[in-house]
């Protein structure tokens, strides 16, 4: 157990660390926790408290998961010693392909509608741990699921919010085709068309009815049933791409868990087509570094930032369905390689760019038995409430994973008929010299990897008890040269941390002029600040800013010294060039700007410096 103080708390929180003997289940509503450890106390185990939990929370927290979502999980039997992983990921419909997708007009996957939706795994998911671990029979796990979608349940406040959100965004979808939302709006909005707010009873009898189906059947109904033909047929009555051979033809599949040591201890997470490998790159990265005693630091998170965006873009360049993967799990995590890039990070911010290893809406539960089984478990939509399709008279509202598939051919990750797409929910394990310590997970879409390194950076490096890991300030990285750093941190650290990220930009601004520079661009007599910003693809802004920060100068003075030293080569490698030609060719737009530079730089005019350069020679 790693060592912390359980009576500290740095940061802010309303909560405190909780102990138990015999069973612990944690998630993001109390309902699906209660439901968790009702099932444990009536003799279930881990797993079933998990399977149950998962039933439960489409229904608890409709803008996270749902019916039609995909789950990840790590399951620890005490038993065996051993962690097994559940890859229950969708696979994109066989009729799509990016192709199909590109002549519709897109250039990237939508959010909405039928395109993004795939074959859901989450009931499969559900079926096989329970066939595989199980001691309760679906019927009894799903059980609390169905009373509270018959009876209804008040609405929870964080819950309320993303509802009130997304229902604006799948009202736009509507307008635009409202054939596949219809019943979405009916099942999740109120008769009046508003949201439900926090507090309000939402049932769902719907669901309910289809819980029944999926224990009266092992989730086979889904798949190979009733279910089945009722998605495909609403599918292809409004313009779907399902057939029954997609569902018929999937399983969910067991995967070995992927590892990185750190500190003593192993970080146990789901290999690709899960994007948990970026969290074991990132922590690679780091393992090689000596973390600052202070963690409220700049350099804190400067070193995290830069480690989690090299490993980001890596595994954004090579992470997919690992059936089209060209690149090995293996390369990216290899220790030489890791080194590698962790040398490309210096005290300045760096523009990230994928090396050559060859030379949101979700929700996460875990769960703990008095056994020693435990269960690191994670399911998702995407994007709040997914595609904003749902199946009538079934519950069954359809995830948008889709949305992360690529359109470039060239990509691994590009679209593909029975494909699985990049993923970014990951679960969580943590391991200590071949024994449990716990799961951890966080919820966030493209932050997952991003928080669960600064929760294990937090709980490993500054020894943080587990509450304090999750309550410390958090930094994100969201994309080229953008961070958002919570306001816990402090203006001081925010203000360190824009120094660098004008150091970041500075780099990136002198590569567009060097580029400027080799296509003779210092040649435009008229070139002035705007005809440059246009040229280099940088704001006018951003170029005064670089100008006076990194250049100590104005963009005159350095487009002048620019033109000067161009001035110089050329007068050595063309002796007979005359001063005008040369004033000419350099874009001065008169011979006496020339005089006047080099009376300033040199103290004395370009003929002198001509005669003085012959003798020298």
């Amino acid at each position: 157990m790693p060592a912390f103080d359980p009576l500290t708390y740095r940061y802010a929180s309303r909560r405190n660390v909780v102990y138990a003997k015999n069973a612990v289940a944690c998630t993001s509503v109390p309902l699906g926790a209660q439901i968790g450890l009702d099932v444990m106390k009536s003799g279930g185990s881990a797993v079933d408290a998990a399977v149950a939990m998962a039933a439960a929370m489409p229904l608890l927290e409709p803008t996270g998961n749902g019916l039609g979502s995909d789950c990840f999980a790590l399951v620890w039997i005490e038993r065996d010693k051993r962690l097994y992983g559940l890859n229950a990921s969708g696979v994109a419909p066989m009729a799509l392909s990016a192709e199909k997708v590109r002549a519709m007009g897109y250039t990237e996957m939508p959010k909405a509608g039928w395109l993004p939706t795939m074959v859901p795994g989450a009931p499969a998911g559900w079926a096989e741990l329970n066939r595989r671990f199980g001691t309760k029979p679906l019927a009894e796990l799903f059980a609390p699921a169905i009373s509270y979608a018959e009876e209804g349940y008040p609405v929870p406040v964080n819950v309320a919010r993303q509802w009130e959100r997304d229902s604006r965004r799948i009202a736009k979808a509507m307008a635009e085709n409202a054939a596949p939302h219809e019943y979405w709006w009916k099942s999740f909005m109120k008769p009046d068309g508003t949201p439900y707010r926090a507090g309000e009873l939402f049932r769902f009898p719907d669901y309910a009815a289809t819980l029944r189906s999926l224990a009266a059947t092992d989730c086979e109904s889904y798949y190979r049933g009733a279910l089945m033909e009722r998605i495909v047929a609403f599918s292809r009555a409004t313009g779907g791409y399902f057939c029954e051979d997609d569902f018929r033809n999937y399983h969910p599949e067991w995967v070995e868990p992927i590892t990185q040591d750190y500190r003593g201890y192993t970080v146990c997470e789901i290999p690709p087509n899960g994007h948990g490998i970026t969290v074991l790159m990132a922590l690679g990265i780091l393992n090689g570094m000596t973390m600052p005693e202070k963690r409220e630091s700049a350099e804190h998170y400067h070193k995290v930032m830069e480690a989690i965006k090299l490993a980001f873009a890596d595994t954004r360049t090579y992470v997919a369905d690992p059936r089209y993967m060209k690149t090995k799990v293996s390369e990216l995590l290899d220790p030489a390689y890791l080194a590698a890039r962790r040398a490309l990070i210096t005290d300045r911010a760096l523009e990230p760019r994928a090396g050559d290893p060859h030379c949101g809406g979700t929700i996460y539960l875990c769960t703990a038995d008095r056994e020693g089984n435990m269960v690191s478990f994670i399911q998702s939509n995407y994007t709040t409430f997914g595609a904003g399709v749902a199946v009538p008279g079934t519950g069954i509202s359809l995830q948008n994973r889709g949305a992360n598939f690529s359109l470039d051919p060239a990509s691994d990750n590009c679209l593909a008929g029975g494909k699985r797409s990049y993923h970014t929910i990951i679960p969580g394990f943590l391991l200590r010299d071949g024994a449990a310590v716990g799961p951890f997970g966080v919820m966030g879409a493209f932050m997952q990897p991003q928080g669960q390194t600064e929760v294990l950076v937090n709980t490993l490096d500054y020894h943080m008890n587990p509450q304090e890991a999750l309550d410390a300030p958090r930094i994100q990285w969201i994309g080229g040269r953008r961070l958002e750093l919570e306001c816990e941190a402090g203006e001081a650290i925010a203000d360190d941390r824009h120094a660098m990220l004008s150091a970041e930009r500075c780099t990136l601004i002198q590569q567009r002029l060097d580029d400027w520079c080799a296509n003779m661009g210092y040649k435009d007599s008229a070139a002035n600040l705007l005809t440059l910003s246009r040229s280099v693809g940088i704001s006018k802004r951003d170029l005064t800013q670089f100008f006076d920060q990194c250049q100590h100068s104005t963009f005159r003075v350095w487009l002048s010294g620019i033109r000067f030293q161009v001035a110089k080569d050329m007068m050595r490698e063309y002796p007979d060039y005359s001063n005008d030609a040369i004033s000419a060719e350099c874009g001065f737009s008169a011979r006496t700007q020339l005089y006047r530079i080099f009376k300033a730089k040199e103290g004395c005019t370009p003929t002198t410096w001509r005669d003085g350069l012959s003798k020298r020679q």
